[in-house]
């Protein structure tokens, strides 16, 4: 990535957090249903060992890494955007957080963490190769005996939503944005970039990542916002134990907002 494309790309992201919470999101039904299936999964690896070492890359505003700090884990985050960095570190948490880059994890040594989260960077990398990069980057810094959990925004949730849902097919496609295998391409300027598993399978085979597992963080939660909201406490309780039963089914990961790939050296 060049100096200025990268300082346009850090613009965008910028003015985008400035006015987005992540945080605000995962506390609304359809993200409690991302945010509890993640947890539950890196829990799972932590194995209640609080000797274990957690990177956060591309921390956000802490989501993830101030929790699992306030649970006694040593958790280092980077973060690239300053807005996000600063309600982070406003949290008054143990996390040890610096500005970053996903591409660049230079300040880590090889082999430190046992647990390396690699959520929202995936999102907003356009291009195949800086995605690899991230990749390489995570597997660097994680152990031999470590997991590595990254975060995928799936294609065809994107299609079928802001394609079909919201009626914009037919002008995405006439202006490129969606090819003739209705998968979404990534413009310059884009904040985001949709993948599908076969793009994940073909990402861990170039950098030689095992896949342990695969999980549909919040399955059809996107899709039924407006339903999940309106649902009593105890009937959503339920619908998340019911995700949680099926997160991990074959037949339904492709079309899950998002997708979570746990995967080792």
């Amino acid at each position: 990535m060049n100096f200025q494309r990268a300082n346009h790309k850090l613009s965008l992201l910028e003015d985008f957090y400035n006015c987005f919470n992540e945080d605000t999101r995962l506390k609304r039904r359809h993200g409690i249903v991302e945010y509890t299936t993640n947890m539950k999964y890196i829990h799972e690896y932590l194995n209640d060992d609080k000797t274990k070492k957690i990177l956060d890359i591309g921390a956000g505003t802490g989501a993830y890494s101030v929790p699992l700090s306030n649970e006694g884990y040593e958790v280092h985050a980077i973060e690239l955007v300053q807005h996000n960095l600063d309600i982070l570190n406003s949290k008054k948490s143990n996390v040890i957080a610096r500005q970053g880059n996903a591409l660049n994890l230079d300040m880590y040594l090889d082999n430190s963490f046992d647990i390396v989260l690699l959520f929202g960077p995936m999102y907003h990398l356009l291009k195949e190769e800086e995605k690899i990069q991230a990749l390489k980057e995570a597997q660097r810094v994680c152990k031999n005996t470590g997991h590595i959990f990254v975060s995928y925004y799936m294609n065809d949730y994107a299609i079928i939503t802001y394609g079909f849902i919201k009626g914009n097919i037919l002008e995405s496609k006439k202006k490129g944005m969606v090819d003739d295998a209705y998968h979404v391409v990534a413009q310059e300027g884009d904040l985001y970039s949709m993948v599908r598993i076969e793009d994940i399978d073909a990402y861990n085979k170039t950098v030689g990542l095992r896949r342990v597992k695969i999980i549909a963080s919040d399955g059809a939660s996107d899709y039924i916002r407006t339903p999940l909201n309106k649902l009593p406490q105890e009937a959503f309780e339920e619908y998340l134990k019911y995700h949680l039963s099926i997160c991990e089914r074959k037949d339904l990961l492709g079309a899950s907002s998002h997708l979570m790939d746990i995967v080792q050296k």
